[in-house]
């Protein structure tokens, strides 16, 4: 069964294999582990990622084992930046400047990430429940991480971090910290959910406060002459310039970013993913003056990358009228949740968003460094944000 080397955990009955690209993963023990074939987790997005991206960063996927059973696996990310990058979209949150002038400065941080750089939620390690518990499931996790991390050659990465974890999983996901990982909140999540008794646009608006179905009127008014289309693997082809200028200029007011999507990844990504994965240009005037993109997962529709032409957004309201149109989708398509990600909480929780916290964890390779982080790591603290309720009742 096993066509590269077995890997025995150092205190659990588990093994492991390490792959280095998705073509070596056997594909039948990966969807066993993946039942509900969650997109962010399966081969082809996978696939994608590391056929479009490996020039920069460098890819691992683990595979446990309970004798030839497959339990688990794990993505996860080498990845280098430099304290000059701190400014960018994916580090998931907000690091105080004590933290970057004592850590970071001027330095280059190597760190092997169990997570998607790009999509926000545990999308990272699944193990089966039935067979594992979170004790021996985060145990081995650890014990496979810190092999890889010691194993690179070159470029060996000095810390480790799980991103990011929902609430509901906090109880199982503090194991982690058994094993010397810190934890820490980041920027919440903003997600609305949708109710079941919106089966239209209509509906939605119509639970709204007179206020706030106003502030509806007044986006459609502004935004009448956008014209959107729903993009083909072509259509994103033809328009490759424009989507990187537009990409660019989002990523370019975000805090923080450690890696970057183009136009060529969105391409392969509608190849590979076909409908579930849903891209929609808006043109004014025949100019292509925005983007969006969705991952249509099981229940939830999770709302991704974004590309903006600035220049347009306050004259004709284009980033609200997105934060509707995902609602919009979201109602046709009957989802549970509409994820609508982290940071500009006041604008989403203007569509009904609520904020839920989310939790990561990181461990230095160094034993006394990794002691010293643990100040630091206290340093790090979620943005402030105010929220606003657009409803008339308090909807469940």
């Amino acid at each position: 069964m096993f066509d590269k080397i077995k890997n025995k955990c150092k205190t659990t009955s588990l093994c492991y294999v390490v792959y280095d690209h998705t073509d070596e993963i056997p594909e039948i023990d990966w969807n066993t582990v993946n039942p509900k074939n969650n997109i962010f987790l399966s081969l082809a997005y996978l696939k994608t990622l590391e056929h479009t991206l490996s020039e920069t960063i460098r890819f691992r996927y683990i595979l446990f084992y309970d004798k030839e059973i497959p339990v688990g696996f794990a993505t996860a990310q080498l990845i280098k930046f430099n304290s000059a990058q701190l400014k960018l979209q994916e580090f998931p949150c907000k690091i105080s400047d004590a933290i970057k002038n004592t850590l970071f400065k001027n330095l280059d941080v190597r760190v092997l990430v169990c997570g998607n750089l790009f999509s926000c939620g545990e999308h990272g390690f699944v193990y089966n429940q039935d067979h594992l518990s979170p004790k021996i499931a985060f145990e081995s996790l650890s014990d496979a991480l810190q092999k890889i991390r010691k194993s690179e050659s070159s470029d060996k990465p000095s810390f480790i971090l799980l991103k990011e974890f929902w609430p509901e999983s906090f109880d199982h996901s503090d194991h982690i910290k058994k094993h010397d990982f810190r934890e820490f909140k980041i920027d919440v999540n903003m997600v609305l959910q949708i109710h079941s008794n919106w089966n239209t646009f209509e509906d939605y608006t119509a639970s709204m406060r007179t206020k706030f179905r106003t502030r509806v009127k007044k986006v459609v008014q502004k935004s009448k002459k956008i014209i959107t289309k729903n993009f083909t693997a072509d259509d994103i082809g033809a328009y490759e310039n424009d989507i990187n200028r537009l990409y660019l200029s989002v990523i370019e007011k975000a805090d923080f970013k450690i890696g970057k999507l183009n136009a060529s990844t969105f391409k392969s990504l509608k190849k590979s993913l076909n409908n579930t994965f849903v891209f929609k240009g808006y043109f004014l005037d025949e100019k292509l003056v925005g983007f969006t993109t969705a991952f249509v997962l099981d229940g939830v529709i999770d709302a991704n990358h974004i590309g903006i032409d600035y220049n347009y957004n306050t004259t004709h309201a284009i980033y609200q009228k997105m934060l509707y149109d995902y609602v919009n989708f979201a109602i046709t398509r009957n989802a549970q949740d509409l994820r609508l990600g982290r940071t500009a909480e006041i604008i989403k929780s203007c569509v009904g968003a609520k904020p839920v916290e989310m939790k990561l964890y990181v461990r230095h390779g160094n034993s006394i460094s990794n002691t010293l982080l643990k100040p630091l790591v206290e340093l790090i603290s979620p943005s402030e944000y105010e929220i606003r309720n657009p409803f008339k009742l308090q909807l469940d």
